[in-house]
This record gives C-alpha cells, structure tokens and sequence, in this order.
C-alpha cells in the first residue's frame, strides 16, 4: 500500500471540490457525473468515496465551500469599510459575468438547489441567510427588519441579474442589464 505525505488527503479532497465547484458552475449539477469529475481530478472513480459519500455529499460540500467564501468577503468588506455600492459594482461586472465557473454558485447554481434534497437546501438556506445578514449590516439607514428586506431585494436583484445577463445572446442587452441592475440594487440600499 502506497504511503502518502502528511496533508495528502486534504489537498486531494480539497482538489476534487475545486474541480467540482467550477464544473457545477460552468455545466450545470445534473449535467456533471463523477466520472467526468475524477477524471478531471486526474484521480480513479474509487478514489471518490473516500473523500464523499454521494454526489450528493459532494454537491452539499461544494455549496457551503462556495458560499463561506463568498460570506468571508462580505465580512472583510464590512470589516474594511468596503461600501456595499462597491459589492454591487463587482458583483455585477462584465467580469464576473463571464467567468461563471469561478463565479457566484447562488447565480449558478439555484435553479438546480431547488430540487435537490432537504438537507442541501437548508445548507444553502443558512448560508443565503448569513449573506443577507451581512448584506443588512451595510444599510445606512432604517430598522433592523428593514435593512433585512433590503438586503433580500438587494441580492434578489443581483443574482436575477447576473443569471440573466449570462443568459442573453446579446452582448449590449447583456450590458444594459448589468448597468440597470447596478442602478437598482443602488437605489435599494439608499444610494443614487
């Protein structure tokens, strides 16, 4: 039996998400096999289980590594005095718009997230609502409930947005929704 370094597993576990994540995002959860995933990986089907119990495992995994990132950086920005005018810019970029397999999962991936299992959703159910939480946190103004319904269409607007940026076949439809949306999302958080 082939003995490997100490970190080995983590780095292989850890490899296997990334290629996952960006194959998710890219394709779609119902088009990507494991199969495809491994082989990616450069790894042996077998190999899979030994790091995930199902394609549902991996799926979950997938979704709450994305996501903590995703919450870290609103974190930092909040922690930085980053503006939320600022998120919203990136968010909605030409940028992020095309690079979709290291993108946002939510935008990627939440037609998919709901059909699949309970425990997948309520995994990505609590952390949308970490996200939105931290979103409320950098509203200036109103109650903590209003900051709350705030930040929902806040987000609402940018995940709707950038999906169906990605969607059009047309470049400039493509570039007024990412601007318009911008102005909105803006408008919602007490700017403009």
């Amino acid at each position: 039996m082939a003995r490997y370094d100490k970190g080995h597993r983590d780095a292989t576990r850890r490899h296997i998400l990334d290629v996952a994540s960006a194959q998710f995002r890219e394709s779609g959860i119902a088009a990507v096999g494991l199969a495809g995933i491994m082989s990616a990986a450069g790894l042996t089907n077998g190999a899979f289980y030994t790091h995930f119990e199902s394609k549902e495992d991996l799926v979950r995994t997938v979704l709450l590594d994305a996501l903590e990132w995703r919450e870290q950086r609103h974190k930092d920005n909040l922690a930085n005095g980053i503006a939320l005018e600022t998120t919203i810019r990136d968010y909605l970029s030409p940028r992020h718009r095309d690079r979709v397999a290291t993108g946002c999962p939510t935008a990627a991936l939440v037609s998919e997230i709901a059909r699949h299992p309970k425990a997948t959703r309520e995994a990505f159910t609590a952390k949308m609502s970490d996200i939105i939480a931290l979103m409320a946190e950098q509203l200036p103004q109103g109650s903590a409930d209003d900051r709350r319904r705030g930040a929902i269409a806040i987000y609402a607007t940018m995940v709707g947005a950038l999906q169906l940026s990605r969607a059009v076949n047309d470049r400039q439809l493509s570039e007024e929704i990412l601007e318009s949306a911008v102005e909105a999302a803006i408008k919602l958080g007490g700017g403009g």
